[in-house]
């Protein structure tokens, strides 16, 4: 079918912990493009004390990388968003600082760490709704209190978040309970997107290929584009309308 997004991906170079060189993100975006995907979203991270890439330096690689992305692959589309880790202070950060959310939106893809229990990312998730926000919480597969307590996931898509999982998840390649978990909130209805967290080349690759293939398969290719092109392509519609 084509046309898809991936929109959870860490290929601007020298940015964070993701691709290195131009060189590499272009291979990246290859891969990409013969998977069918023809819109990116590049999120790169914020996190205090770890990811903390000055936003001008961050949109000028974006800009290296759409520069020569146009010239291999003159379908595909880049936009600008971020994966924003949660801390105590982010209200204002995301208030007076659009670059740290998606494409300048209300939508903020949130990420937390595994550490972190179920009470703080439901009081997280919903300080940020109250504000006005809309978090897409990250691979949400990867915080133990919600792959294992359905409930929760219920909870925080009923208050007004979204979810994010990862194509590797989808496909089992983050282990059989994680893959067993996406599938089930897929038949819940509580999935909002798929994203490839892709990395690099070697150890964090793209596999949006397997994972769309997959989705069309188990779940019909209406739903693989209710949640891999409709959805995110509400983020990119309301970014125009700003």
């Amino acid at each position: 079918m084509g046309g898809y997004f991936d929109m959870h991906c860490h290929i601007i170079p020298e940015v964070d912990d993701g691709s290195d060189l131009l060189e590499e993100s272009l291979a990246i975006l290859d891969m990409e493009v013969r998977a069918g995907v023809t819109d990116i979203i590049l999120t790169p991270h914020f996190r205090r004390e770890m990811f903390e890439a000055d936003r001008d330096f961050v949109e000028a690689q974006y800009n290296l990388l759409q520069e020569a992305a146009a010239k291999e692959f003159p379908g595909l589309h880049l936009y600008l968003g971020c994966e924003y880790h949660s801390n105590h202070d982010m209200h204002e950060m995301l208030r007076t600082d659009p670059r740290y959310r998606m494409l300048g939106t209300n939508y903020v893809l949130l990420e937390f760490s595994q550490a972190h229990s179920g009470s703080y990312i439901r009081e997280q998730t919903y300080s940020l709704i109250s504000r006005g926000f809309r978090p897409i919480i990250a691979h949400c597969e990867r915080y133990r209190p919600i792959s294992s307590n359905i409930k929760l996931a219920e909870e925080l898509v009923d208050m007004g978040a979204e979810l994010q999982i990862n194509a590797d998840s989808v496909i089992g390649r983050d282990g059989w309970g994680i893959k067993r978990f996406c599938r089930k909130l897929m038949k819940l209805g509580l999935l909002s997107y798929i994203g490839s967290d892709a990395h690099n080349m070697v150890d964090r690759r793209c596999h949006m290929g397997e994972c769309i293939d997959y989705v069309e398969k188990k779940m019909g290719r209406e739903y693989a584009d209710l949640i891999m092109r409709r959805n995110p392509q509400n983020i990119v519609d309301l970014s125009k309308k700003q």
